[in-house]
């Protein structure tokens, strides 16, 4: 008998799932897997059935719940931390999510497209103003989400670094327990402090608003309210720095795609969604356990059994995305999962979008010949953490 995949399973190539996803897919879309631990977990790789069982409430976000699975003891202790609807069923995950709807509609997305705008072309003229080679990474990919979170927050500017280390040590698939649990307390404490000067002062952004609406009529504790800034570092901060960085570099290296992007900065809407679909940088969030009796693709999936709804494999799922390894931004690939789907689904999706369309559609535009300053070879990919991406991109134009 042949052993089990164990995940989280290496990648032949950076740019692209393992190829045991499109083996699964292709001849056991539901399979068994191990974890770092031993315990035994069903893996989903069809797009289907991945979308399915992303939206049935017979399966549980709550890592508390008995057989939840994770991918590494650090992990686990990070997700066991957070006290915010991310990590909730449903009601009290709808009763939560619902005070920060508003925030995220499309409509408050357009109100900030100008000021981030801004963010962009005074980001690309210090690019300019330094001249190449230089690091994309911290000069856009770090940089720009760092200056959109801060202003939901109303956070000081000069906080970015300490909380973009504070939120990377605590979903790296590496780290101890206990260093999560370090991590994660270092950005509560900052969080803590913060939430507390806008009780005295509230401003205008994400915290006081909460504060002023919630807080003040005790549907929200303060504590609530800090676990909402952290939810909000996470979920905007970290993944838009990793899209930016990655996508950029598939660009780069899809020169074709580059070239129509460049000549049609149009498409910047339809190539941030192939983009997302293409690259799925978290690859693992979508896990739960189950809580009654399923059946999917032949297979029973009984109460207490951990799955990982591997949306990267449903992306490239070839029944719904023809030629998927294929990066082509021409098409409509706006039914992706790489926001997740169901109750879950990415409450930030918009601003996310909105980020990435302008950053895409301004970088190539005002810097047509950007290029890789060193080899692909060289390029140092982010493989241990929950979020994918690049450590550094080194640029040249």
């Amino acid at each position: 008998m042949s052993a089990l995949p164990r995940l989280p399973l290496d990648r032949e190539c950076p740019m692209h799932p393992p190829k045991t996803y499109a083996r699964l897919q292709a001849n056991e879309p539901v399979a068994r897997a191990e974890v770092y631990n031993g315990d035994k977990v069903w893996l989903i790789t069809k797009y289907e059935y991945v979308k399915a069982l992303l939206g049935d409430e017979r399966f549980s976000a709550v890592p508390s719940m008995p057989g939840y699975p994770q991918l590494s003891a650090g992990v686990g202790a990070a997700a066991l931390e957070e006290r915010t609807f991310l990590r909730m069923d449903n009601p009290d995950h709808d009763h939560y999510r619902k005070m920060l709807t508003r925030e995220f509609t499309v409509k408050a997305v357009q109100r900030l497209s100008p000021r981030v705008q801004q963010m962009i072309d005074g980001l690309i003229d210090d690019m300019l103003t330094k001249g190449p080679p230089l690091d994309l990474v911290p000069a856009l990919g770090l940089a720009l989400p760092s200056m959109v979170i801060t202003l939901l927050l109303g956070a000081p500017e000069e906080d970015h670094a300490f909380v973009q280390d504070r939120a990377s040590a605590r979903i790296n698939f590496n780290a101890t327990p206990e260093q999560t649990r370090a991590a994660t307390r270092d950005l509560l404490g900052y969080l803590e402090k913060l939430v507390t000067e806008k009780e005295n002062e509230p401003g205008d952004d994400i915290l006081s608003r909460l504060i002023v609406t919630y807080g003040r009529t005790g549907a929200l504790s303060h504590e609530e309210i800090v676990h909402m800034g952290r939810l909000l570092i996470s979920a905007g901060h970290e993944t838009t720095s990793s899209m930016i960085s990655l996508g950029t570099l598939a660009l780069l290296e899809n020169p074709g795609q580059q070239a129509a992007l460049v000549g049609d900065p149009s498409l910047a809407d339809r190539a941030v969604e192939e983009l997302l679909r293409y690259l799925t940088i978290i690859p693992f969030s979508t896990r739960r356990v189950a809580t009654a009796e399923v059946e999917i693709g032949g297979h029973t999936i009984r109460p207490g059994e951990g799955v990982f709804m591997l949306t990267p494999a449903a992306n490239r799922d070839p029944e719904h995305f023809p030629e998927p390894d294929r990066l082509d931004i021409t098409r409509d690939a706006r039914h992706h999962l790489a926001f997740g789907y169901g109750v879950h689904q990415c409450l930030g999706q918009q601003l996310a979008r909105m980020e990435l369309q302008a950053v895409f559609a301004t970088l190539f535009t005002r810097i047509p010949t950007l290029r890789l300053a060193v080899p692909m070879a060289e390029v140092s990919f982010r493989d241990d953490s929950v979020t994918y991406g690049v450590r550094a991109l080194p640029v040249t134009w």
